[in-house]
C-alpha cells in the first residue's frame, strides 16, 4: 500500500513538471534553493571568494531540471540578483555590482554549469551507474565553473595564473569534491523515477 501511494505521489510530481506552469514553478523554486545556499557563506582571509553551498545547489538544479530547465532557472537567478533581490551571497556588494565583481565569473557561469550537469548526466545515464554518471557530469560542470570564476578573477584582479590558482581554485577543491559526491548521491537516490527532461 505504501509503495502504491509513493508511486502515485511520484506520478503527480512528474505530471506537474510536464506542464509549462509546473516547469516555471520548479524553476522559481530552484532559484530559491540557490539563494538559500548562497547565504551559507564563509569568508576566507586570503581571497575575495568565499566558501558557499551555491555550487552544490547549482549542480543539483542542473541534475534535477535538465539542461534547458537548469539553464533558464540559473538565468532567472542571475536576473533576480541583478535586480537587487538578496539572492547572492551576502559578503559581496549585491546587485549588478556583484555580477561584475571579483566573484562574478562564478555567478555568470551558473547557467552553463547547470546545463552541462543536466545534459551530460542524461547522456551518460544508462551507460554507467547513476551515481557515476552524475559524478562525471558534476566534475565536468565544476571544471567549467572554475574556469569561468578563476578566469574572471584573473581579469578583474590583474592576477597571475599562480595567484588565481591559490585564491580561487586550490583551497576549494576538497569542498567541491564533497559537493559533487552529495549532488551525485542525492541524484542517484532520489532520481530513480522519470526525470524532467
Amino acid at each position: 500500500m505504501q509503495t502504491i501511494a509513493a508511486g502515485s505521489r511520484m506520478e503527480a510530481v512528474q505530471g506537474f513538471g510536464a506542464t509549462l506552469g509546473g516547469r516555471l514553478v520548479m524553476g522559481l523554486a530552484a532559484t530559491l534553493v540557490v539563494a538559500a545556499a548562497a547565504h551559507v557563506a564563509l569568508p576566507l582571509p586570503f581571497t575575495p571568494v568565499p566558501l558557499t553551498l551555491q555550487p552544490l545547489a547549482v549542480l543539483g538544479v542542473g541534475l534535477a531540471l535538465g539542461p534547458v530547465g537548469g539553464f533558464f532557472a540559473m538565468l532567472a537567478y542571475l536576473a533576480e540578483g541583478a535586480a537587487g533581490l538578496p539572492v547572492f551571497q551576502p559578503l559581496g556588494p549585491g546587485g549588478v555590482a556583484q555580477l561584475f565583481g571579483a566573484t562574478g565569473g562564478f555567478l555568470m557561469a551558473y547557467p552553463v554549469v547547470a546545463a552541462m550537469a543536466g545534459g551530460l548526466v542524461r547522456l551518460l545515464d544508462g551507460r554507467m551507474a547513476r551515481f557515476a554518471a552524475a559524478a562525471v557530469a558534476c566534475v565536468a560542470a565544476t571544471v567549467v565553473l572554475f574556469v569561468g570564476g578563476a578566469g574572471w578573477l584573473m581579469h578583474v584582479g590583474h592576477l597571475s595564473a599562480g595567484q588565481v590558482w591559490m585564491a580561487a581554485v586550490l583551497p576549494f577543491l576538497p569542498g567541491e569534491a564533497v559537493k559533487i559526491a552529495v549532488a551525485s548521491g542525492v541524484y542517484s537516490t532520489l532520481g530513480r523515477g522519470k526525470r524532467i527532461e
